[in-house]
C-alpha cells in the first residue's frame, strides 16, 4: 500500500498479502491515508488467533469501506472464550460477524480431505490417594511428570514403539527436496527454487510435544543417553527447537504464536542448550546454524524442510510447529503436555494430512490423561456425536468387527481371516496349485485379501496386536503371491482389451510393500541351502514362495534362480559376497548386450544407467535418454523411425533397471 512508482504515485495493487502485525504498523504510521476511504476486502486466515485485540480494533476503526472475512478451523465460541480483554471481542462472531459457512473436521474426514485420529493413552503416573486439594494435587502431579524416572520410561517406550507407530517397514515413493541447505540459507528478498526428486522412503516421522523448555531439554538428553547404547543404524535422528515467544504459557487453549526470531529473549542456559542441540543437528546434516538471529531463522526453515522430507525422525517441541506446520510424512504425535480446545485440535492435526494408502490415520500417543479434553474439543469443533467419526475405534472393534449406528457390519481381522480360509484355503495338497478361478471368484479374492491388508495396516499400530496374528508368515506369503499373480494377470488383460473397465478392482500394492521381503532374507535362505549341501529342497520352495510374494523381487526371480544354480559349485560359504560378484557380472553382461543389440552409445548409456540407479528411477523423458540413441533420421519410417527406436530401447532398459534395482 505504501509502494510508489518513479513519479511518486501509489501502485494500484489488487491483492496484498501481509501479516496483521505489518498491517497494524501501517495503520499507526499512515493516519489519513487515502486507502482508508477505498473499498477493500480484508481476509483473515487463522482468525481465532491474535486478531481480537488492539490491532483488530485499529484496523476496523481506520478502514471506512471494508468487508471482513475470517477463516478458522477452531473458532472462538462463548464456551471457549477467554476471560480477559475487550468484552465486545470475545468470540469469532463478535469480531467477524455472522457465520457464513461451516465445514467441520467431521465434514473433512467424511470427504476424505483429512484423516481421522487414533489415540493411545499411556499411563505414566499413578495418582496418590487421599489428596483433596486441587492445587496441591496439580503441583504434586507436575513434579511427578518431571521426575527423571518417568522421563526415562517415556523415552524407553517411544524408542521401543517408534518403528511400529511410524510404520518403518513400509516403503513408498515421495517427492523430496534435494537442495534444502540452499533454500533455507537464502537471504531476505532472495528465493531459491526447490529441486525435487522422487525417492523411496521407509515409513513416517513424528513430533513430541512437551510441557516446557526444561522438559524439552530433559527429554533430549535422555534420548541421547539411551541411544548411545544402540547401534548407529538403530538410532533415531532427533532434533529440537524452541524460542521464548513461541513458548509462553498457553491461554484458553490457544498455543502461542511461533516466532523463529526470538531466541535473544531466552535465558542463557536455555540458549546454550539449544546451541548444543543445533550443533548436533549440524553434525547430522552438514549444516552451520546457531541461535543468532538470521542463522536461527535458517535453522527453522531447514528443519521444516527436513521434517517434510522425513529426514528427521523425531522433533521435540514445546509449542513451535504445533500450529500451521504441514508435513504429509508426519503420522505420529507423542504428547507429554496439557492440551485443550484449540491447541489440542491444532496439535493433533499435524498428523492427519493425507499421503497414501499406508497412512490411514493420525497417530496420537498421550502420556497424560487427555481423554476428557479430547472429547470436549472434538464436540466443540465438530458436534456431540463427532467422536465416532474423528477418532478410530478400539483394538477389539478392528480385530473382531463392529456394527455402525445405521446397522452396517464392518468385518474385523478375525472375521476376514475366517472368510479367507473358508473360501480360499491357503494350505493345498502337495503338488496342487490354486484351482482355476472364475472372474467372479478372482474379484472376490482380490477384494477380500485387500480388506485383510487394510485391517492389518490399522491393527499394526495397536500394541495389543503383537502375538495375535492368525496367519503364519508362510500362509501370508501364499495368499500374497496369488494376489500379485492376479494383479499381473488383470494388468495384461487391461493392456490387451482397452475397453475393459477395472475401476472397481483396487490392488493394495502400497500395503503389500509393508511386509516386503528383501534380498538379505533370500540370501539367508540360500546360505541354508548351501550349508545343506544343496539337498534340502524345501528351502528352494520357501525361496520361490518368498520371491512370488514380493513386489520388489518378482522382477529378479530369474536372476536369483540362476544364481542358486551356481551355489552347488561354490566352495566358499560367503554367499553374500558371491551374490554381489554374480550380480555385477550379470549386470555388466546384460547391459553390454543391450548396447550391442540396439547400437547405443556405450559410454553415454553406462552413465545414464549409473545415474538412474543413483536416483532410484529411470527417466524416460527429457534429453538424457535421447543422447544414448544411435544417429538416425527423425523422418524415417518403420524400424528406422526414431520414436519407435526410443520406445524399444526404453522398454529394454526399464526391464533391465527393474531387474537390478536395489541389489
Amino acid at each position: 500500500m505504501e509502494n510508489k512508482d518513479k513519479n511518486g504515485a501509489y501502485h494500484d495493487y489488487k491483492i496484498i498479502i501481509t501479516t496483521i502485525q505489518k498491517l497494524s504498523i501501517f495503520v499507526q504510521k499512515n493516519k489519513g491515508h487515502e486507502i482508508f476511504q477505498t473499498h477493500v476486502v480484508i481476509i483473515f486466515d487463522e482468525c481465532h488467533r491474535s486478531n481480537f485485540g488492539e490491532m483488530h480494533t485499529a484496523i476496523t476503526k481506520n478502514f471506512k469501506k471494508y468487508h471482513l472475512f475470517g477463516f478458522t478451523g477452531t473458532p472462538i465460541f462463548a464456551a471457549n472464550a477467554s476471560t480477559g480483554g475487550n468484552i465486545q471481542l470475545k468470540t469469532t462472531q463478535q469480531a467477524f460477524g455472522d457465520k457464513l459457512h461451516t465445514y467441520t473436521i467431521v465434514d473433512a474426514i467424511n470427504d476424505e480431505n483429512v484423516l481421522p485420529f487414533r489415540i493411545d493413552y499411556v499411563n505414566t503416573v499413578k495418582q496418590k490417594e487421599g489428596i483433596q486439594d486441587k492445587q496441591i494435587s496439580a503441583i504434586d502431579r507436575e513434579k511427578a511428570m518431571a521426575a527423571p524416572e518417568r522421563v526415562e520410561e517415556v523415552v524407553k517406550y517411544i524408542l521401543e514403539h517408534f518403528d511400529q507407530k511410524t510404520k518403518r517397514t513400509s516403503y513408498y515413493s515421495f517427492r523430496t527436496t534435494q537442495n534444502i541447505s540452499e533454500v533455507a540459507s537464502a537471504g531476505r528478498g532472495k528465493e531459491v527454487k526447490e529441486e525435487k526428486m522422487v525417492q523411496k522412503l521407509l515409513g513416517f516421522n513424528a513430533m513430541f510435544a512437551v510441557a516446557s523448555i526444561s522438559m524439552a531439554k530433559a527429554y533430549y538428553n535422555e534420548f541421547k543417553r539411551q541411544q548411545a547404547c544402540l547401534s548407529a543404524d538403530r538410532r533415531l535422528k532427533i532434533a529440537t527447537i524452541y524460542s521464548y515467544g513461541a513458548n509462553e504459557e498457553e491461554i484458553d487453549g490457544i498455543l502461542a504464536e511461533e516466532n523463529p526470531e526470538s531466541t535473544t529473549n531466552l535465558d542463557q542456559q536455555s540458549r546454550d542448550f539449544l546451541d548444543g542441540a543445533i550443533k548436533d543437528y549440524n553434525q547430522m546434516f552438514g549444516t552451520k546454524y546457531d541461535t543468532s538471529s538470521e542463522r536461527f531463522q535458517n535453522y527453522y526453515k531447514d528443519l521444516s524442510l527436513r521434517m517434510k522430507n522425513r529426514q528427521v525422525d523425531l522433533l521435540i517441541v514445546v509449542n513451535m510447529f504445533l500450529t500451521g506446520f504441514d508435513a504429509t510424512t508426519l503420522n505420529t504425535l507423542f504428547v507429554d503436555k496439557n492440551l485443550r480446545q484449540h491447541g489440542l485440535i491444532q496439535s493433533y492435526s499435524r498428523t492427519n494430512r493425507i499421503l497414501n494408502s499406508i497412512k490411514t490415520f493420525g497417530n496420537i500417543v498421550c502420556f497424560r490423561n487427555l481423554q476428557q479434553e479430547t472429547d470436549d474439543a472434538i464436540a466443540l469443533f465438530g458436534d456431540k456425536d463427532a467422536s465416532s467419526i474423528v477418532l478410530l475405534k478400539d483394538f477389539n472393534s478392528y480385530y473382531n468387527g463392529y456394527d455402525t449406528p445405521n446397522g452396517k457390519h464392518c468385518y474385523g481381522y478375525a472375521e476376514l481371516v475366517q472368510q479367507l480360509r473358508e473360501e480360499f484355503p491357503a494350505s493345498l495338497p502337495a503338488g496342487k496349485t490354486w484351482t482355476a478361478m472364475s472372474e467372479q471368484e478372482e474379484r472376490r479374492f482380490i477384494g477380500l485379501f485387500g480388506s485383510l491388508l487394510k485391517s492389518i495396516n490399522v491393527l499394526q499400530a495397536f500394541d495389543q496386536f503383537e502375538g495375535k496374528e492368525l496367519l503364519t508368515d508362510g500362509q501370508m506369503q501364499d495368499y500374497q503371491s496369488h494376489y500379485l499373480d492376479l494383479r499381473d494377470k488383470w494388468r495384461r488383460k487391461t493392456y490387451v482389451d482397452k475397453e475393459m473397465i477395472n475401476d472397481d478392482l483396487i490392488f493394495e500394492t502400497e500395503l503389500i510393500r509393508q511386509v516386503e521381503i528383501n534380498i538379505d532374507y533370500i540370501l539367508m535362505l540360500v546360505q541354508q541351502y548351501h550349508d545343506s549341501n544343496c539337498k534340502n529342497k524345501e528351502i528352494l520352495v520357501s525361496i520361490s514362495k518368498a520371491i512370488g510374494a514380493s513386489l520388489n523381487l518378482r522382477s529378479k526371480k530369474e536372476l536369483i534362480e540362476s544364481f542358486i544354480a551356481t551355489v552347488n559349485a561354490l566352495t566358499d560359504a560367503d554367499i553374500s559376497g558371491a551374490w554381489e560378484a554374480y550380480v555385477q557380472q550379470q549386470r555388466d553382461d546384460e547391459l553390454a548386450a543391450i548396447i550391442h543389440e540396439e547400437k547405443l552409445k556405450a559410454a553415454e548409456t553406462r552413465k545414464f544407467i549409473e545415474n538412474s540407479f543413483r536416483d532410484g528411477q529411470l527417466r524416460t523423458t527429457g534429453t538424457d535418454i535421447d543422447k544414448i540413441l544411435p544417429a538416425m533420421s527423425r523422418f524415417g519410417g518403420g524400424g528406422s523411425d526414431r520414436s519407435y527406436k526410443k520406445m524399444a530401447v526404453t522398454q529394454k532398459l526399464q526391464a533391465f533397471f527393474e531387474k537390478f534395482r536395489g541389489i
